[in-house]
């Protein structure tokens, strides 16, 4: 199996951070988030800490992240909004993270699934990608995307499914030039050959801590 310890690769400890931490993600890497979260939730412990945050202090800690202005008055709207409706704590159902500030369907099951292990698809940038590639969608709408690859699997393994499917966005299938050569699924992938077929030039295009695992996979196949 190519990845068979795929998770949510956004450092947290509670549901606040998590959703916190996702919010930042927007147009962010993860691990530029992981940078600037350690200090972001030891100055701000709780959803009232956000409503009361101080917005120049708030901006400079998340800065790093981009669009900080725009995150920044998501998060503030955030506590106050966890706080009003809430007492505070993050609410464990779709219906009542997606009324949130700044929260949308993939915010709402990033948290579900990691927090709560509520089962549910995360249509990112990577999912929307790699389901179009596959054939599994013809759709670039997340929505219609979420429920069509949705009725393909089992709704026990979404949360999973996400998570392999984004690793493998985020390692060999990328955007402008996928890793096609060294990809341990081309042989069933009807997308095989938009990327570099050739083995030694692919296996440069190969990111992340499981890449030699992952061109164990295919030499060894």
């Amino acid at each position: 199996m190519a990845y068979p310890n795929a998770h949510c690769e956004l450092n947290f400890s509670t549901p606040l951070e998590l959703l916190v931490a996702v919010i930042l993600s927007a147009q962010c890497t993860d691990e530029r988030v992981n940078q600037v979260t350690p200090a972001l939730f030891a100055r701000y412990p709780s959803a009232a800490d956000y409503a009361a945050a101080d917005r120049a202090e708030l901006e400079e800690l998340i800065r790093p992240t981009g669009f900080f202005r725009n995150k920044a008055s998501s998060l503030i709207r955030l506590g106050a909004a966890l706080v009003e409706r809430h007492d505070g704590e993050v609410p464990g159902t779709l219906e009542e993270l997606v009324r949130l500030p700044g929260v949308g369907r993939k915010t709402a099951n990033v948290v579900l699934g990691e927090a709560f292990g509520v089962p549910g698809i995360t249509v990112d940038t990577h999912f929307s990608r790699l389901t179009r590639r596959w054939l599994w969608t013809d759709s670039d709408d997340p929505v219609k995307i979420e429920h069509e690859v949705g009725e393909l699997f089992p709704r026990k393994e979404w949360t999973m499914l996400s998570h392999r499917v984004i690793f493998h966005g985020r390692r060999i299938c990328h955007a402008r030039k996928p890793a096609c050569g060294a990809c341990p699924l081309a042989k069933d992938c009807p997308s095989y050959g938009i990327g570099p077929t050739e083995f030694d030039l692919a296996a440069k295009l190969v990111k992340g801590p499981e890449r030699d695992h992952l061109l164990e996979l295919v030499t060894n196949s």
